[in-house]
């Protein structure tokens, strides 16, 4: 299994990004889906998540009612739609993928805010 990230680049405060993950390979049954982001000097964090069974999407309390957080199991994807972007957002983000009860991470994907 691969995950493939798009979407990253440069973008002015207040502006938007969404960045975009698909899954492929062998794949049997995908579960929970989301990214994290890692910024400069500090550890990879969560950013939004959707948990598989109890079906809740949650959010870093950071980036709730500014990011967005899609996913079609069908195409097993799931998108990040970054609105209202901050300095403070940059980071590389990565997506994760929970496929057949085993973690996939994307390869990471550079976001940066700075005017």
């Amino acid at each position: 299994v691969q995950l493939q990230a798009l979407g990253g680049g440069l973008v002015q405060p207040g502006g938007s990004l969404r960045l975009s993950c698909a899954a492929s390979g062998k794949i049997f049954r995908i579960g929970t889906m989301g990214w994290f982001r890692r910024a400069p000097g500090k550890q990879r964090d969560l950013v939004a998540v959707f948990i598989s069974g109890g079906g809740a999407t949650n959010y870093a309390d950071s980036v709730k009612g500014r990011f967005t957080l899609s996913r079609d199991s069908a195409k097993s994807t799931v998108d990040l739609q970054m609105n209202d972007l901050k300095i403070e957002d940059t980071a590389v983000y990565y997506c994760l993928c929970v496929v057949d009860g085993r973690n996939y991470w994307g390869q990471g994907t550079l976001v940066t805010v700075s005017s």
